[in-house]
C-alpha cells in the first residue's frame, strides 16, 4: 500500500497535471486553426476555380470584360446594348450565340433610335472612304460602320473618320467558297450587337451611295420589306447547281439565287446568324461551280421569310458590257448621265406593295480613280 502524500505535494502533483492539460489543449487547439485553415483554403481555391469557369461562361452573356478598351470593368447595360469597341475576343460560334439572342419584350428600357448597319466586306482598304464619310456626315446617331477586311490586315483611317475603329475581328475569306457566307454571317452577327440596329446593309469596297443619307435612311427604315434577290433558276441552271443529297430537307423547287449585296431588317438578320442546320447542308454540298453567297441567303428566305423579302436589291450593278461579271466604271466613265440613269433608270419597282421608280440606293462597281469625280458630283446629283 503506498503512503499517502501530503497536503502539499498533492497540490504541486494537481497543478503540473493541470498545467499539462492546458498544454495539450492549447495544442489541441493550434492543430486544430492549422487544419481549419488550411481547409478553408483548400476550399476558397477550388470554389475560386468554379467561380472563375463560371465567369468565363456568362461572361460571353453580361461582357464584363469581354471588350477591350472600355476604361473601367462595369456591368452596365450600356455595355450590353452597344458594345464601346468593336475587336472582342469571342469566336464564331459564341457570336452567333449571342448575336441570335431576342427579346420577348417589344419595349426597350432605353431611347431606342432605329439605325441602318453599313457593313462593308474588303479584302483591304477602302479607296471611295472620303465619299462615304461625306455621305454619313451630320446624321451621327442614325447609322454605324463595320468592316471585315482580311485578318491581319491594319485598316487605317484618321480618327475623323466614321470608318475609325470599326474594324471587326475577321478571318479569311475565299470567292467561292463558304468563308464568304461566314464572313456576312459575322458582319450581321457583329452588327447585331447593337440593339438599335435595325436594318443591314452588306456593300464592298466598290460601293457608292446614289441618294443622300436622308433618302436612304428614310427608305430603308419605313421599309416593310427586306431588300434580297431570289429568284427562280430554270431547270439546267437549277439542276446544275443544286445537289440533290440536301433534299428533303432543301428540295430543288425551293432553290435560289441572288446577288450577295443584300439588305435586311432585323429579325431576319437574327435567323440568317442563328441558322446551322440548312447552311451545314451549303458547307457541305454548294462546291463546285456553286456559289454559297449567291444561294445560301437567297434560298434560306425563300423557304422561310418569302413574304417579308421584296425580291430584289437596292444595289446597282451594270451588265451593259456584257460578260460574266459586272462592268466596273472609272474616272473617264463618272459623267452626272451616269449617277442620274442609276437613280431614275425608267424600271419601275415596287415599294411597300406600291409601284416606285425609286428602285437603287447603291450603285456598283467604282474602281478607286473615279472618288475625285464623284466628289465633285455630290452636292449637285447625289445632294450631300
Amino acid at each position: 500500500m503506498r503512503p499517502r502524500k501530503k497536503g502539499g505535494e498533492e497540490e504541486e502533483e494537481l497543478w503540473v497535471n493541470s498545467s499539462r492539460k492546458d498544454c495539450s489543449l492549447k495544442l489541441i487547439k493550434i492543430v486544430s486553426c492549422i487544419v481549419v485553415f488550411m481547409a478553408g483554403s483548400f476550399l476558397g481555391l477550388s470554389w475560386g476555380v468554379h467561380f472563375n469557369q463560371h465567369v468565363s461562361q456568362t461572361d460571353i452573356f453580361f461582357p464584363t470584360k469581354l471588350y477591350t478598351n472600355c476604361g473601367k470593368v462595369t456591368l452596365s447595360i450600356k455595355n450590353f446594348i452597344e458594345p464601346c469597341n468593336l475587336m472582342h475576343v469571342m469566336t464564331d460560334e459564341e457570336l452567333f450565340w449571342r448575336a441570335s439572342m431576342v427579346s420577348k419584350r417589344k419595349e426597350y428600357p432605353f431611347n431606342r433610335v432605329p439605325k441602318v448597319a453599313f457593313m462593308f466586306m474588303t479584302e483591304g482598304p477602302l479607296p471611295l472612304l472620303p465619299l462615304w464619310d461625306r455621305f454619313f456626315k451630320g446624321h451621327e446617331g442614325f447609322f454605324t460602320v463595320y468592316v471585315h477586311t482580311y485578318p491581319g490586315y491594319t485598316f487605317e483611317v484618321p480618327e475623323t473618320s466614321f470608318f475609325y475603329d470599326r474594324q471587326i475581328p475577321s478571318k479569311k475569306t475565299k470567292q467561292a467558297l463558304i468563308s464568304t457566307v461566314d464572313a456576312e454571317k459575322r458582319l450581321l452577327a457583329n452588327a447585331l450587337l447593337d440593339f438599335s440596329n435595325e436594318r443591314f446593309v452588306l456593300l464592298s469596297e466598290s460601293c457608292i451611295p446614289v441618294f443622300n443619307f436622308p433618302t436612304v435612311y428614310k427608305y430603308l427604315i419605313d421599309s416593310a420589306y427586306s431588300f434580297v434577290q431570289s429568284y427562280d433558276e430554270n431547270s439546267n441552271q437549277g439542276l446544275r447547281y443544286y445537289n440533290s443529297r440536301m433534299a428533303p430537307d432543301i428540295k430543288l423547287s425551293q432553290w435560289r439565287k441572288g446577288s450577295r449585296w443584300f439588305e435586311i431588317q432585323r429579325l431576319l438578320a437574327v435567323d440568317i446568324v442563328a441558322d446551322k442546320k440548312y447552311y451545314s447542308f451549303f458547307r457541305k454540298y454548294c462546291k463546285t461551280g456553286c456559289f454559297p453567297d449567291e444561294f445560301y441567303i437567297p434560298t434560306y428566305l425563300n423557304m422561310f421569310h418569302g413574304l417579308s423579302n421584296a425580291n430584289r436589291t437596292v444595289t446597282w450593278a451594270g451588265w451593259s458590257r456584257g460578260g460574266h461579271h459586272p462592268a466596273t466604271y472609272g474616272r473617264e466613265d463618272i459623267t452626272e448621265s451616269l449617277i442620274q440613269s442609276i437613280r431614275n433608270n425608267g424600271i419601275i419597282c415596287t415599294y411597300n406593295s406600291k409601284p416606285s421608280s425609286v428602285c437603287f440606293l447603291f450603285a456598283m462597281k467604282f474602281s478607286p480613280d473615279a472618288l475625285e469625280p464623284l466628289l465633285n458630283l455630290t452636292s449637285t446629283v447625289m445632294k450631300f
